[in-house]
Order: structure tokens, then sequence, then C-alpha cells
């Protein structure tokens, strides 16, 4: 059946209808394009759609958007205001599950280290957009222990922008060549001036308040694709996507940045992104995951294992012990970079749908048990969820 209009419509339709029921228990309903990516994997109907050259651009180009919308939000003025425990906090927690996931990966899979190291940091990032709902819900959001929780998570950004040049670098330089090499740090270089570069337009933010929203919008889409041409003469595009959000946060006038953000959002998460959804879903491989259900398990293990345990060691005296527990499993949530990262890395031949199909698998675990249990936790432990803004 190769009809891309019906399969759209379909698809659109039940991503619609599971994720209300998603939403329910507190997992986003952007999930539900991944769920039935997932069943696709085992019967696909749409086989020729699914594996059409417009599928796959189409889902392609729903990750480039979808790491221009992480760029969009990274906020860089909130990142220097980060104390030093959230600073601290960040890259103990993320070293230590990134040293085990190193561990696990290397020598269960028998990955190179390097190898190893890049995907165990994608499964170390944070996906803490999901808790900030539940903290908002049982007001918690500015406590102490809110404030790290988005804190950590926004410090994340910053390792999830370095991890994608190290993934870029690799990709550009397969050949090993000192050309190769020359060009793709050269790209990279000339993309971050640009993203730099735009700065110097906050000086005329004048222009763009009074601007039509959609000429607006229109300019946003030529920054997105300029930065992703420049990026594709060396395998950056994941990169070269993700430095156009972040140029076009430094520039918009504050009191457009709303109304802008929300228009990027409806426009991608609308249509795009659920197709990026559908399309990583759909090449897993749950044959395999049937026959090997242990290594999800010991992704699972090691992962929130080291989560917990770094939280603990790192937020004991700063937060106390039920609390750094807390932090630790709320941090455990996944659903963010990560996810794109392990399909560039699939993309690229650098991983084989089997280790793919484990995180992923593993990510599901995440995302569904995470907030179920951040949520039962906070009921039990912090009873009197009347505290102050700045208390612990």
């Amino acid at each position: 059946m190769a009809n891309i209009f019906l399969f759209l419509g379909i698809a659109f339709l039940l991503t619609f209808l599971i994720g209300r029921v998603l939403e329910k228990i507190r997992v986003p309903w952007i999930f539900a394009a991944l769920l039935i990516g997932s069943f696709l994997s085992v019967y696909n109907p749409f086989e020729p759609v699914t594996s059409s050259p417009a599928f796959e651009f189409m889902a392609t180009l729903g990750m480039y958007l979808l790491l221009f919308i992480i760029g969009f939000e990274i906020n860089l003025r909130e990142i220097k205001k980060s104390s030093r425990f959230i600073l601290k906090a960040t890259f103990f927690i993320i070293f230590l599950e990134a040293v085990f996931g190193s561990l696990l990966i290397r020598f269960v899979f028998e990955y190179s280290w390097l190898v190893s190291f890049l995907i165990a940091l994608s499964f170390a990032t944070i996906g803490e957009a999901i808790l900030v709902p539940i903290l908002d819900e049982f007001k918690i959001i500015n406590t102490k222990l809110g404030q790290s929780i988005i804190g950590i998570g926004t410090i994340d950004d910053i390792i999830e922008i370095i991890l994608l040049i190290l993934i870029g670098v690799l990709i550009g330089t397969k050949s090993f060549s000192y050309f190769n090499i020359f060009i793709t740090f050269s790209i990279i270089g000339v993309l971050f001036l640009l993203a730099v570069g735009f700065r110097k337009l906050k000086e005329h933010e004048g222009e763009f308040k009074f601007l039509p929203i959609e000429n607006l919008f229109l300019l946003i889409l030529f920054v997105l694709f300029l930065f992703l041409g420049i990026g594709e003469f060396a395998h950056v595009s994941p990169i070269a996507a993700l430095l156009a959000g972040v140029a076009l946060n430094t520039f918009i006038p504050d009191s457009r940045m709303g109304k802008v953000k929300t228009s990027v959002k409806t426009f991608c998460y609308g249509f795009f992104v659920p197709i990026f959804f559908l399309w990583i879903g759909s090449e897993m491989d749950l044959n395999y995951l049937i026959k090997s259900p242990l290594l999800v398990f010991a992704i699972v293990a090691v992962s929130s294992s080291a989560k917990i345990l770094g939280s603990y060691i790192i937020g004991k005296k700063e937060l106390g012990s039920k609390k750094s527990i807390l932090l630790g499993t709320g941090l455990s949530v996944r659903f963010s970079t990560g996810i794109v990262i392990i399909k560039i890395l699939l993309e690229n031949n650098l991983i084989t749908t089997e280790i793919y199909s484990v995180i992923l698998a593993s990510t599901i675990i995440f995302t569904f048990l995470v907030p179920l249990l951040f949520s039962n936790l906070i009921v039990r432990w912090m009873k009197n969820r009347k505290v102050s803004q700045t208390g612990r």
C-alpha cells in the first residue's frame, strides 16, 4: 500500500488518540508516534511508504526541527546564572553514568571505547521537560529540588551540544583524511561564528518588534535552512540545526519570543516531529528485544543506578537523603536529544540495529515509569507540599 496521504492521515489520527490517553499518565503525547512506529516494526502494511525517499526526507526534516526547537529553548543567560551546586551536580551525575554506561557497552556489545562513550553519553542526557508539569502540579517547581532538576537539565543542554559536535566530527572524518578533518572543523567553526554573529541583530530588534508574524516566521525558516545548508557540506547538519535555534534565540525581541516559540512549535510538532518519531520507532528490531530482554534490563539498571547514586553522593548534603534520591529518579527520564543522537549513530552505521533497539526500548521504559515513580515518591516523601519558595 503506497498511499502516503492515507498513511499520514491514519498516523496523525492514531497519534492524537493514543496521545490523549498517554497524557493522563503524565507521558508526553508525542510518545504515541514512537509507539506506533514500534508497532510498524513488527507489521507494516505501509512498507512502500515508510521506506520511500519522500517519507525519509520528512522524517529527517523532523529530526532537524526537533534539534532546532531544543536549540531555541537553550537560555544561555540562565546557564550563566546557574549555581555552583547545579554545575557540579550536572557534570558529576552525567560523568558517572557515562563511565558506567561505557563499560557496559564496551564489554557487552564490544564497541570501541570512543563509540561506547558516545552511546553512553547519549542515554545519560536528561529529558527534564517531562518533569516540569509534575513539579508544577505538586507546587515544588520553585523549591531547591525543583530548581535543581530544571537547572541540571538546562546545563545538560551544553553537554548535548558538545556530544553532537563530537559525533559530527566523527562522522565527518570517517575517512581520516586531513582534508576531511579540516573541512569538518572549518564548517563547525563557520556555524559557531554565524550563531555568534546573529547577536549583532539584537541592536536592530526594534525592526523585528512590529514585523508581521508571517514575515518573522519566513526569516526563521531562512536562518534554519541557511545553517542546514552550510552544515551539509561536512555532514554536520544536526549541529547546524541546534545552533540555528541558539542563534535565533539571541536576537528575537523578548516581547515577540512567546508568540514566535508557539508558532515554531506548532509548525514542528504539528507535522514533522511525529513523522520523525514514527521513523525511529519503525526501525526497532523487536524480535531481537524478545530474545535479549536482559540487555534492556541491564541498560535500565546501569543508567538509573548511576543517576541515583550520583545524585545521592553529590546532593545528600545539599538536599538531604530523600530529596537527593528524588533528584536522581527525576533525572533518569530521557526522551530528549539522546533519541536523536542514537538515530544519527544508526544512520551513519556507527551502531547496529540491535543496540539501537535496546537503547530505544530502555527509553520507552524510562518514559513510562519515571513520571509515575517520581510522582508517587513526592506524595510519600513530601507530604507537606506547601513548601517555601527557597526551602529544601
